[in-house]
């Protein structure tokens, strides 16, 4: 009988926002401009350290002004008016920057794949910047409040999303979810990184590819997050038993089946795949050094692979301990 759950593994990144991307954005554009620079013997950007230092000072300026808690009217309006100026003076900084960039790349004169790639990388900085600046003239001066699905999160691990799964202490994390299926002796047997997913989107993937391994897999139990009538009915036809609470309010059948021994003996026995869960993330799959979406798949199953080697050791330490145990018994 196997369990699916999943959870968060965060990626390594800093606590994002809209002005704070901006000059990651920023600094990475000077940065890379100064290299394609130096490297067709050009000075344009000789002074980009210094460049940095600016523009830095200008973030803080507009990062440490926060609105006004005050009652008086007159003083919440001066307060606006302060960050506003500041919010449009970091991003016609921003802006001047761009377009020294762009003149960069337009004035490109060698054909050295190092440089030629730096450019490449060059342009996506300048599109995130771009983005970045959109994104505060509409929140800071607008006023407008930016959709979700516009957001990124960070400019170096594109991938990572926002997620709110409702933890108590715990209001959002910086990651990807990843789902796991262990069987009853906490083996993993499959695992998938979930982009832009949700437990319901993967519950009858999770168990289809599991029995594309495994032929004598018969039952899995999940948590409500999975259900959804469809993969109720298709789980049903390829699996023995089933254990899947449905959410909001059950009819009579659903009543009778919920409350059935067999379902309730695996629910109950379902919370176990936190052990698992733990076992992961105190050993390091908590959070992801790694860069890059390939690079954080690889590292999660590097990780189970680990995590599947030790529940093996652990068995066979504990088999040779019984042996011992029986051995002592017997000379004794």
């Amino acid at each position: 009988m196997g369990r699916c759950d999943s959870f968060v593994v965060e990626t390594d990144v800093h606590y994002p926002t809209d002005i704070n991307l901006l000059f990651d954005a920023v600094r990475k554009m000077i940065q890379l401009a100064a290299l394609i620079s130096q490297g067709q013997g050009q000075s344009l950007w000789r002074q980009y350290e210094y460049s940095i230092r600016s523009f830095k000072k200008l973030f803080r300026r507009a990062q440490q002004l926060k609105r006004s808690t005050s009652k008086d009217e007159k003083k919440k309006a001066v307060r606006e008016a302060l960050i506003i100026n500041a919010h449009k003076i970091y991003i016609e900084a921003a802006h001047g920057y761009i377009q020294k960039a762009i003149w960069t790349i337009d004035n490109l004169s060698s054909n050295n794949p190092l440089i030629l790639a730096r450019a490449q990388a060059l342009e996506n900085y300048i599109n995130h910047a771009k983005r970045q600046i959109d994104q505060i003239q509409r929140r800071v001066i607008q006023d407008e409040k930016i959709p979700h699905h516009e957001k990124v999160f960070s400019i170096f691990e594109p991938h990572t999303d926002w997620i709110s799964k409702g933890k108590a202490g715990v209001p959002q994390e910086l990651g990807l979810r990843v789902c796991v299926l262990e069987d009853q002796f906490g083996l993993i047997l499959h695992h998938k990184v979930m982009e832009k997913e949700t437990d319901d989107k993967i519950a009858v993937s999770m168990v289809e590819s599991t029995l594309k391994k495994f032929s004598d897999f018969k039952g899995c139990s999940f948590d409500k997050g999975f259900y959804s009538p469809g993969n109720k009915k298709k789980l049903k036809t390829v699996l023995e038993t089933l254990v899947l609470p449905k959410k909001g309010k059950r009819n009579k059948a659903e009543q009778v089946e919920e409350t059935s021994e067999e379902f309730i003996h695996y629910k109950r026995r379902h919370s176990a795949v936190e052990s698992a869960i733990n076992g992961l993330e105190n050993h390091g799959l908590d959070r992801c050094p790694d860069h890059g979406i390939h690079g954080f798949k690889r590292y999660v199953s590097l990780a189970v692979l680990s995590r599947n080697l030790q529940i093996i050791g652990h068995c066979i330490q504990q088999k040779k301990l019984k042996q011992l145990q029986r051995s002592r018994r017997k000379a004794a």
